[in-house]
């Protein structure tokens, strides 16, 4: 058993790569023999497991860092040599730097298999000056192994192991490809199925890779990587409004083809203005989609019509672009 968020408690069976990630350990260059510094965590949440069972699984060796004590990091890189190392981006950043300081050899590892946080092409860039091929794997707790990296560096591949699906946030609808909206993950894992998980996290798909392989040989379809957080709720004048409001309002409307709520307080005081996608709006419209955005979020909002195409494409919903001094 293990705890993610929430506390949510959750199993781990002795399945092998349970979780799916030796693949993504392959994709990043690492083989039988190699031996892993494996900086997650083995407390409470399973991330340090994750690693280790798919490290198992591939036949390479684990040294168990777990996080925390850059010194003791630093000193067992330079005794060990490990060939990789997995952890977040920014804790190996923070290990390369203290060894600068202490004049330590950690120029073993050569690969690194990184998660947990945005791993900017910045950083990317800075460890492969230092001869570490770093690549990313996209996953969870609950779910395992996502979508991962691999040399091709064209997007992140989804695991054959999850049917994943784009939606447009507060609604189970799907988007049209190369559109952002959140990542809803099926596993059929059969000790802990999980059926249209919503991930909370917005990607989109790579419209290319629905018809072509990636360079690397892969062939499943690929994500743009992560492009942020799908909940989206506010307050508006103390109420909240959400996502799915707007999916509502939306519905009631079959000429809208998209919308986006903006929120703003330009004046001091909050105001909506609902920006919808329209085909050859009807005269009355607009008038119809202000009753029904009083109707279901019980608050007064604008309208304004926009050309079909003309929102951008970065899978919010509500906007709040609200100040305050």
């Amino acid at each position: 058993m293990f705890a993610s968020p929430g506390p949510l408690y959750e199993p781990e069976t002795a399945r092998p790569d349970y979780w799916r990630l030796a693949r993504a350990l392959v994709a990043a260059g690492f083989r039988a023999g190699d031996l892993v510094h494996n900086t997650f965590s083995y407390h409470f949440t399973p991330a340090g497991s994750m690693v280790e069972t798919a490290a198992a699984a591939v036949g390479c060796t684990v040294f168990p860092a777990g996080i925390g004590q850059t010194e003791m990091q630093v000193l067992a890189i330079a005794e060990l040599k490990p060939d990789g190392y997995v952890g977040t981006p920014s804790f190996l950043k923070i290990i390369l730097e203290k060894a600068d300081e202490s004049g330590a050899d950690v120029t073993s590892i050569v690969r690194a298999l990184v998660s947990g946080e945005a791993f900017p092409p910045s950083l990317r860039d800075a460890l492969q000056a230092r001869g570490i091929a770093g690549y990313q794997v996209y996953a969870s707790a609950d779910l395992g192994c996502i979508a991962y990296e691999s040399t091709a560096r064209s997007g992140l591949i989804v695991d054959e192991g999850v049917l994943l699906e784009i939606v447009r946030p507060g609604t189970g609808e799907a988007v049209a490809p190369g559109e952002v909206g959140e990542v809803v993950v099926t596993t059929f894992n059969p000790d802990y199925p999980l059926l249209r998980f919503g991930t909370g996290d917005l990607s989109a798909t790579i419209p290319d890779s629905l018809m072509a392989p990636s360079s690397c040989g892969r062939t499943n379809v690929r994500l743009k990587g992560w492009l942020g957080r799908a909940d989206q709720t506010t307050k508006v004048k103390g109420m909240f409004v959400h996502p799915s409001q707007v999916a509502a309002i939306v519905r009631r409307h079959p000429a809208v083809v998209r919308a986006r709520l903006v929120v703003d307080n330009s004046d001091g005081n909050d105001r909506m203005t609902l920006h919808c996608e329209v085909v050859d709006p009807p005269s009355a419209i607009a008038d119809e989609i202000a009753a029904s955005i009083r109707d279901v979020t019980k608050l007064r909002g604008e309208v304004a019509l926009v050309g079909v195409q003309s929102l951008a494409n970065d899978g919010k919903v509500i906007d709040d672009i609200r100040t305050y001094t």
